[in-house]
């Protein structure tokens, strides 16, 4: 209980003087914004977030760790003592050892993925960043973005004879282009710009970005179609 009342201490002292760049809401959310106070009194927000970034691509590939910290029928002194051999290993920094200890007293070990991304949304906002995710049935590519421009941006023609590599950094960068000129991103703000395969959705794009959606996939439109087959008959 001592290193709960020790961390708990040093998130009460760092909050007030700390702006919070966006509320979050659930358990992940409270004790990611706690450690994000923490941090941001330490000056090491980066650093915090680099180690929980380690720490959840472990979670990710190992099955053990991940059983280990996400099962309930292990007792809390079995996880703060499995937690600190695991943290002890990777040369964490005492901020970030302290609060897992926290985690596996008060039960939470099992928030620790949902607790590492809401961490990476305070620090998304923290710099001005929007997180957009373009979903596509495939890698984008010149026949996505060809049928991309045709809903975006008329006056963009294909583009041909580059290797895949500077042909993805190319969409890229005009689906950011047309991406700021849009309704979904805010002035100012940066876009962080990531692109999801999903074959289910046969063709078209399905764009996120800050809660809001836009669905211009062939499988939605099929869809549509089919409900409104429905109701004429």
């Amino acid at each position: 209980m001592q290193i709960q009342r020790v961390f708990a201490r040093s998130m009460t002292t760092a909050a007030s003087p700390v702006k919070i760049p966006v509320v979050l809401h659930g358990i992940d959310g409270r004790y990611a914004t706690a450690l994000y106070s923490a941090a941001a009194k330490k000056n090491v927000l980066e650093a915090v977030e680099s180690e929980l970034n380690k720490i959840g691509g472990l979670i990710e590939k190992d099955v053990r760790v991940q059983t280990f910290m996400e099962t309930p029928i292990i007792d809390r002194a079995a996880k703060k003592a499995g937690v600190a051999s695991i943290l002890s290993s990777g040369r964490y920094s005492e901020l970030t050892s302290n609060f897992f200890q926290v985690l596996a007293e008060n039960g939470r070990l099992d928030q620790t993925r949902k607790v590492v991304s809401s961490f990476q949304q305070l620090m998304t906002a923290h710099r001005g960043e929007v997180q957009v995710t373009v979903t596509s049935a495939k890698r984008l590519g010149t026949d996505v973005w060809n049928w991309g421009t045709t809903i975006f941006d008329q006056s963009r023609g294909p583009m041909l004879d580059e290797d895949e590599g500077e042909l993805e950094t190319r969409v890229f960068r005009q689906l950011q282009d047309i991406l700021k000129k849009s309704t979904l991103i805010e002035k100012n703000q940066k876009i962080v710009l990531s692109n999801k395969v999903d074959a289910t959705i046969v063709g078209g794009l399905i764009i996120e970005a800050g809660g809001k959606t836009i669905d211009l996939s062939v499988s939605s439109k099929v869809a549509k179609l089919e409900r409104l087959l429905k109701e004429a008959i």
